[in-house]
């Protein structure tokens, strides 16, 4: 049962044509000023409505990772095709929502993504009337999940007043990478040198074997814009990377994210420099073992699920393996409806 069936847009949404083609449309949700002083930014909001349309009985509302966008369309095939409506979040300064002069992906604080995610929520409700099943991919799943635990613990009747049904992760990032003195004495350098020069870029090599697995220029399957999600992936700076450890942190104390979650996650984890059969069956960007250890984190029921052989995104998997995660997520929603 929901707790209301529409709200009300404090605006009109206007549709246009999105780069997907047919069945995909996009609306801009401008969003003033930037706070880290690039402008005017935006962010995109993208909706999948097929002919026809199977009876919907939920929505969804997707969050891309680092160095990513939305271009997932068998995703949005395969959740209309269970009876969602599908929309997804382009954030700011990011994929469609990238303007002329900002800096791929930066912010200085997780929290500001609230705006777009806020914003983004209302017209779902608004245009559904439809309890609202949140996706979260790699650094989206964190974004996700740090915005739930605010909801939560700030509005009356916290999740469940914006009629938040549940939320999936799909291999959510939820520590750094490295040994523990690693992390420890790289956040401490990552604190200091990103509070005071926030677009210091963090020394790391180029590295495409993720990349390579994936696009059809390449070695995999999946055709996308490579100025949008380019194969060695976007600098990162140090105070974007502050602001990750910061909300690495507040996940460590433990949140409350009010509703039941998914993980999905990969069985190995491997950082090959160059491509290699090991990166179509292994996350070559975080490392799994630290996503089993945190996800008990979300402070509600939370499944963890091991797709063996899953990339970093188990959705873009070899077709068996993303076959096994489609099963595993359907199952999750079945259990999940049932109660």
């Amino acid at each position: 049962m929901t707790n209301d069936t529409s709200v009300d847009a404090p605006e009109t949404t206007s549709w246009q044509p999105d780069v997907l083609g047919a069945g995909f449309e996009q609306t801009t949700l401008p969003l003033g000023p930037d706070p880290d002083g690039e402008g005017e930014i935006a962010a995109t909001l993208i909706r999948y409505t097929p002919e026809p349309a199977v009876p919907a009985t939920g929505a969804v509302l997707y969050v891309h990772g680092f160095t990513d966008y939305f271009f997932q369309v068998h995703l949005a095939e395969h959740m209309a095709a269970l009876g969602y409506r599908f929309y997804a979040l382009d954030l700011r300064k990011c994929g469609r929502s990238t303007r002329a002069g900002q800096s791929p992906h930066f912010v200085r604080d997780l929290a500001v993504y609230d705006a777009e995610l806020d914003r983004a929520l209302e017209i779902v409700r608004a245009e559904t009337g439809l309890p609202v099943l949140m996706m979260g991919h790699s650094t989206g799943g964190l974004v996700t999940a740090l915005w739930l635990d605010r909801i939560e613990r700030a509005a009356k009747g916290g999740v469940a007043a914006r009629d938040i049904s549940g939320v999936v992760f799909n291999s959510p990032w939820l520590d750094l990478q490295g040994p523990s003195w690693v992390r420890g004495i790289g956040t401490t350098v990552i604190n200091t040198v990103g509070l005071v020069r926030p677009k210091q870029l963090y020394p790391a090599g180029l590295v495409t074997s993720y990349g390579d697995s994936l696009h059809s220029s390449r070695f995999g399957e999946w055709d996308y814009n490579l100025d949008w999600k380019p194969l060695t992936g976007f600098p990162v700076r140090l105070g974007w990377l502050r602001a990750i450890r910061q909300g690495h942190a507040t996940v460590h104390r433990g949140l409350r994210i009010g509703v039941p979650a998914l993980v999905l996650r990969g069985t190995r984890s491997a950082a090959p420099k160059e491509y290699g059969p090991i990166a179509d069956e292994a996350d070559c960007v975080l490392d799994v073992r630290q996503i089993q250890r945190w996800s008990g984190c979300f402070g509600d029921r939370t499944a963890v699920v091991p797709v063996p052989g899953a990339r970093h995104d188990v959705f873009l998997s070899v077709p068996e393996v993303r076959a096994q995660a489609f099963a595993e997520m359907d199952a999750w929603l079945n259990a999940h409806a049932a109660r």
